[in-house]
């Protein structure tokens, strides 16, 4: 089962209906952005690169701790 022409046709005047004529541009514009940003970060982790914006989870939890002991220890002073 493939989508026609008129399927394609009745999605876009959907769509022209939703978000009008003015607004549009805008969307088709933040649509391509995002898929813009989601190539590149596919391309970023194909790669192997990191920029040291992720951490994995263990060391969130184990900062988390060592926040809370110092919090601890200062309280206790």
């Amino acid at each position: 089962m493939s989508i026609g022409i008129w399927q394609v046709v009745l999605i876009l005047l959907i769509v022209l209906i939703v978000f009008g004529a003015g607004k549009l541009p805008k969307v088709m514009g933040d649509v391509a952005a995002g898929v813009k940003n989601f190539r590149k970060g596919m391309r970023e982790d194909e790669d192997g690169k990191d920029d040291g914006t992720t951490k994995s989870i263990a060391q969130d939890a184990s900062d988390q701790v060592e926040q809370t002991e110092r919090k601890d220890e200062t309280v206790k002073s």
